[in-house]
């Protein structure tokens, strides 16, 4: 008899056992191939086109260049809106790039808005970047992209403005 009881609990665990089992898998099947499979990731367009920026941190500096074998400013920019899951197409340079989109404050900056400096003449946009939400900005500089400090004395005496291209 005592030898009966054990496979009786025996038996009586491994039927715990599979019914956990069958009902864990039961309910991977129900999320996978139920009506919650259908639902939809909603997308921070800002938040992703700031990663995928980042993702070209050290890529070379290159008059005119508009793909990862070098960049200049707003060719970086322009390749990165359209390679990120926005697929949004922005003009060619930093002066025009600058009329798209609505006007942001500074201290209203999202990430993946454009923030916009003058690097050569004064008050002339010649510069953009992707800012990250932090202070920062990815942007291409003489030495490559880089994530830079928005509040450094040099970017701090040169911002312009800023601009909102995603909605």
């Amino acid at each position: 008899m005592f030898v009966g009881g054990v496979i009786i609990t025996l038996s009586s665990r491994i039927s715990k056992w599979v019914l956990t089992v069958v009902s864990m898998l039961a309910l991977f099947a129900a999320f996978t191939f139920g009506q919650a499979s259908n639902a939809k990731a909603s997308i921070n367009y800002g938040e992703e086109v700031s990663q995928v920026a980042q993702r070209y941190v050290n890529t070379p500096y290159k008059w005119g260049g508009t793909t990862p074998k070098g960049f200049d400013a707003s060719g970086f920019t322009q390749y990165i809106y359209k390679k990120a899951a926005t697929k949004k197409v922005i003009p060619r340079t930093s002066a025009t790039q600058y009329k798209e989109g609505t006007s942001v404050r500074q201290n209203q900056l999202k990430q993946g808005d454009l923030v916009f400096y003058a690097t050569g003449k004064k008050g002339v946009v010649s510069f953009v970047a992707i800012y990250n939400g932090d202070g920062t900005f990815t942007g291409v500089t003489m030495d490559g992209v880089k994530v830079v400090k928005m509040n450094g004395k040099y970017w701090k005496d040169r911002y312009i403005g800023a601009k909102r291209i995603i909605k």
